[in-house]
C-alpha cells in the first residue's frame, strides 16, 4: 500500500506526529478529516486547549438490554456496541487577516468569525482505540449547545 503523508493547508496543520500515527494506525487524511467533521462524541483533550474526537468503527451492534458496564444508551433506549474506535486529538487557533480591517469590511470579518472560516486546525495525533473506551471529560451540553446555535458543529 503506498502511504501519503497529509498535506499542510490554510484550514489543516498536520503535526509530524500525528502523521507517524497515521501510518502506524493505516488511518488516511480524509479518515481524520471525517473524524473531526462529524464526531459522534467530543470530550476535551489531555493537553491543554485540545479537543479528541472520536467515531466508532468496526462492528456497530444495538443492543435493547444495557449492560452493568456500560450504560450509555441513545434516544431509542438502545445502547451501541462496537469494536474499536478513531480518535483525533487537535487545537484551533485564530488565523490572522491577511487584509486590513475597515469599517466596511467589519461586519464580513465578524461573520466569517460566526462561521468558524478564520480558523486553523492543528491537528496533534490520532489514534485507534479497540473496544469501546470510558467517558473521561465530555464536553458541558450547555458549551455544546451554544457551538450549535452559532453555526460552528
Amino acid at each position: 500500500m503506498n502511504w501519503k503523508n497529509p498535506k499542510n493547508t490554510s484550514k489543516y496543520y498536520w503535526t509530524a506526529h500525528v502523521a507517524e500515527k497515521m501510518h502506524y494506525y493505516g488511518l488516511s487524511e480524509q479518515k481524520v478529516l471525517g473524524v473531526i467533521r462529524r464526531p459522534q462524541r467530543i470530550e476535551t483533550g489531555i493537553a491543554e486547549n485540545t479537543v479528541a474526537v472520536m467515531i466508532p468503527v468496526g462492528n456497530i451492534k444495538k443492543n435493547k438490554k444495557p449492560s452493568m458496564w456500560n450504560r450509555s444508551f441513545n434516544d431509542d433506549g438502545e445502547q451501541e456496541k462496537w469494536s474499536q474506535e478513531i480518535w483525533v486529538m487537535y487545537q484551533t487557533k485564530n488565523q490572522k487577516s491577511k487584509n486590513k480591517v475597515t469599517t466596511q469590511n467589519l461586519k464580513l470579518k465578524d461573520l466569517q468569525d460566526k462561521i468558524n472560516l478564520n480558523k486553523k486546525i492543528t491537528i496533534i495525533s490520532a489514534w485507534r482505540y479497540p473496544g469501546v473506551s470510558p467517558k473521561n471529560n465530555p464536553i458541558p451540553t450547555e458549551i455544546l449547545r451554544e457551538i450549535e446555535e452559532i453555526g460552528l458543529k
